[in-house]
């Protein structure tokens, strides 16, 4: 039963965002039996690549096992990031951050930023879209200082107007003393998520494109002319085929099933708070993230009455009652004036991490790829799915950095992230740790 303390009467084991559109597929589209294109994931990346194949006058279809939308793309917070994780992932990877490349993937990550506002501007998507920007709270001093080391990259390659705000300052930004200060990231956003796929799907069915969902993809074969792609719905013969399933990936794909991470993030939303207090929380209005290795994002809901808290509860595929009360801790302990509000939703979905904590895209096994956006997925799935339709095309300028480099996979690991638990137990005692010495 869940606790009656954490719990509301109301509460929804569901996405908080599936209150305003639910993902659903009452009268799936047919298979078609031939494309140019054969799209597997309907997610930000399978449509963002149909949008844009269509504009370079390109036939595609749309392949989803389940709802078009139902995974990751309506289930995340729904944070846009400027290029700001980019930088994150560079300094926790192998690569030197003062690198051309480093510079490139960091512009990379400020272009795929400016390809989503734009696209949300060009096709009128209606998902509460704002330039709210965003404060990363450091979780100890030693913290504060390494972001600190990050700003003039972050601002020269990435033009992410980033600034600090030292501990004495954290009330213009939350109402709590929880961090030893942080980063405002002025150039970051955020939107209703499920919003904004609605949008995509409702613009990519409106060109014509078929959006096939309850068709997921059980084989894919090389053929002499392309490709076979064997649905649950029927077949479809393709010239090429692009997989853009991201934390979903598995085993039609095996290449990249071994070179991808699927690991659960777990997001509250909690009740209608009074508007005087769910104002005060974060003056600004901005998406939060801090930190810590167990990361935890948070905002208000698009009405600004609800807090909707995210981060990794479990390393494992628990479910909300067992995640939900976690998150609420988390919550409390940055917001002790939240102590008694309580949950009405709970959900999980999956992010998608790579062994060298970047994205990807480009060609394996010649299919096209984009996935392991290690929990910037909003953006640059948007990005990487218009970069990937524009090299089919062969109107792409120039190689984008994520398609540059290695695609690291590991001779121990197979697609089964076994090793999670252990890795999530190491990483907490490593912040219980870094905290107590602070």
């Amino acid at each position: 039963m869940p606790r009656s303390d954490v719990f509301h009467p109301d509460y929804q084991p569901a996405p908080y965002w599936w209150d305003a559109w639910k993902p659903k597929d009452e009268q799936p589209t047919d298979v078609p039996t031939s494309t140019q294109v054969a799209i597997v994931g309907g997610g930000y990346g399978g449509l963002a690549t149909a949008l844009e194949l269509n504009k370079l006058g390109i036939e595609c279809v749309v392949l989803e096992a389940n709802a078009p939308g139902e995974g990751a793309s309506s289930r995340n917070g729904g944070g846009v990031s400027g290029g700001v994780n980019i930088g994150k992932s560079i300094t926790g990877s192998s690569l030197d951050p003062e690198s051309p490349r480093a510079h490139a993937l960091l512009s990379d990550g400020s272009d795929a930023f400016a390809t989503i506002e734009n696209l949300i501007a060009q096709e009128g998507i209606d998902c509460f879209w704002r330039r709210s920007g965003r404060f990363v709270g450091a979780w100890t001093p030693k913290h504060y200082d390494s972001q600190a080391k990050k700003i003039a990259r972050l601002n020269e390659s990435a033009q992410s107007g980033a600034y600090m705000l030292p501990r004495e300052r954290l009330r213009e930004e939350m109402a709590s003393d929880f961090y030893h200060g942080g980063m405002v990231v002025e150039r970051s956003g955020q939107l209703h998520p499920a919003l904004y796929v609605k949008g995509l799907i409702d613009r990519v069915r409106a060109r014509g494109i078929p959006v096939c969902g309850h068709a997921g993809v059980q084989k894919i074969t090389r053929q002499n002319t392309g490709w076979l792609v064997k649905t649950a719905r029927g077949d479809v013969e393709a010239a090429e085929v692009v997989i853009a399933t991201n934390g979903y990936t598995g085993d039609v794909t095996p290449q990249l099933k071994r070179r991808v991470i699927p690991a659960s993030s777990h997001i509250i939303a909690t009740e209608e708070l009074p508007e005087d207090l769910a104002r005060s929380l974060i003056p600004r209005n901005r998406t939060l993230a801090d930190t810590r290795r167990i990361l935890s994002y948070y905002r208000l809901s698009p009405d600004g009455r609800r807090v909707v808290y995210g981060g990794r509860a479990r390393f494992t595929n628990a479910g909300p009652e067992v995640c939900a009360p976690i998150l609420h801790r988390f919550m409390t302990d940055r917001f002790p004036q939240l102590k008694g509000v309580r949950v009405t939703h709970a959900w999980s979905g999956n992010v998608a991490f790579t062994l060298d904590a970047l994205p990807h895209s480009g060609q394996i096994d010649g299919m096209h790829y984009l996935t392991g956006c290690n929990g910037s997925g909003v953006a640059m799935m948007t990005y990487l799915g218009t970069q990937t339709a524009r090299r089919i095309a062969g109107v792409a300028n120039r190689t984008h950095a994520f398609e540059e480099g290695d695609f690291p996979d590991h001779p121990l690991y197979t697609g089964n992230p076994w090793f999670l638990p252990v890795i999530g137990t190491w990483y907490q005692i490593r912040d219980r740790w870094d905290r107590m010495r602070a």
